[in-house]
């Protein structure tokens, strides 16, 4: 049931974004901004919460989990550092993320050609 779950709370995300994409002039930078935003705004509000309590890694993979990843942690960080964990909760939460995500892009870009388009 986990399986089945995840599939849909990431297929819906998904398909909120190929919709944006598809009926709007939203550029993909502005979609993965506006997900990040939302995710913020949720797990500030702790509704994003009940979501990846239902949908899981299904929830919590796609860019408004990182959102969610990133209000999680400055909350907790604000409430054990006071005010200076507005700047540091963040970062901390999510380093191993955006490590990864540095790491890989770069052994990618090592394996493949990667060009710009013209």
């Amino acid at each position: 049931m986990d399986y089945l779950m995840a599939f849909i709370v990431g297929g819906l995300i998904c398909v909120i974004g190929q919709i944006l994409m598809d009926k709007t002039s939203f550029t993909p930078a502005r979609i993965v901004v506006c997900f990040v935003t939302l995710g913020v705004i949720l797990g500030a509000l702790n509704i994003y919460g009940t979501i990846v309590k239902v949908g899981k890694a299904g929830a919590t993979v796609p860019l408004p989990g990182f959102g969610y990843s990133l209000a999680k942690a400055t909350i907790k960080e604000v409430d054990s550092k006071g005010i200076i964990g507005a700047f540091t909760g963040g970062i901390k939460g999510t380093a191993g993320g955006i490590g990864a995500a540095i790491l890989f892009g770069y052994i990618m870009a090592l394996i493949f050609n990667p060009k710009t388009k013209e």
